[in-house]
């Protein structure tokens, strides 16, 4: 039997929805595009000609001249390893934390459970003072220590909260088998467990890795030198007392955005498949 194609045949209702998705996504994808032809405006433009949003004069060489303009590279180094070291103490941390939560019924652990989601809702602007004293009471300001340990403070609790619920819908029997066959518990976690909960470390990966790249508060605050500034902060330096240069500040956002994107584009195909498939039978 020959296989039929099946015609797609609009509707109002599939019309009204596809309409409304393409509104969606460009409601949100504006301000993306916004940016990207603001970079690629001279200076004088900006302000002669403030209403067109197609460059009249494409300035390619923004993205040429913007690290000569500031020091570009030292905030993305200052950014890439502050964002890799919080986001690697966050798993060696949260891993043992989140499977202990998940494989024992302690007195008070959905009491934990709660704190550590109420932890979430505490911003760093409400204990920004009380970082600053206690970052200079141990001596850490203008480093990156500092925002390595904070970043990885503000980040550990949901990881907590996150893993353990993927921990625990890995069935027990699983981990059981590999230690009747000569596994320890560590090795049953490393071997068995982290490979089938590989989407729940990823997610916890992107969440902690771009909440540290886009932190800003606590690195103006703790860290003052630009040699040392990542690039959430550093990209004030266009900012003047009676001057803007969109153009650099854009460009420096554009560049900004190219490390997360690749981070979802090189991790994206571990967010699919389900965690347990195929593993009991």
């Amino acid at each position: 039997m020959s296989k039929q194609k099946m015609k797609f045949v609009w509707t109002p209702k599939k019309a009204a929805t596809a309409i409304s998705a393409y509104m969606v996504g460009l409601f949100f994808i504006y301000p993306y595009i916004n940016m990207l032809l603001t970079s690629l405006k001279p200076h004088g433009e900006l302000y002669s000609s403030p209403t067109k949003r197609l460059p009249q004069s494409w300035q390619f060489d923004n993205y040429i001249e913007v690290w000569s303009k500031a020091p570009i590279a030292k905030f993305l180094t200052a950014s890439i390893v502050v964002s890799i070291c919080a986001t690697l103490l966050v798993l060696i941390v949260s891993v043992p934390a989140a499977y202990y939560v998940a494989r024992n019924r302690f007195r008070g652990r959905s009491a934990f459970l709660l704190l550590v989601l109420a932890t979430q809702m505490f911003s760093p602007t409400a204990l920004i003072i009380g970082i600053f004293r206690e970052v200079k009471f141990f001596g850490l300001l203008d480093t990156w220590l500092a925002l390595i340990i904070v970043n990885a403070g503000f980040n550990l609790a949901f990881a907590v909260w996150l893993l353990s619920g993927f921990f625990a819908s890995v069935p027990v029997e699983i981990e059981e088998a590999a230690m009747v066959d000569g596994c320890t518990r560590f090795s049953a976690l490393r071997r068995i467990v982290l490979p089938v909960t590989l989407p729940g470390l990823v997610t916890a990966v992107i969440f902690t890795f771009v909440a540290t790249w886009n932190e800003f508060t606590v690195a103006l605050t703790v860290v003052s030198s630009p040699a040392r500034q990542p690039i959430s902060t550093g990209i004030t330096t266009f900012v003047g007392q009676y001057d803007v240069a969109w153009e650099y500040l854009f460009t420096t956002t554009a560049i900004a955005i190219i490390p997360v994107v690749i981070l979802f584009i090189s991790i994206e195909k571990y967010l699919v498949g389900g965690l347990t498939a195929g593993s009991v039978k």
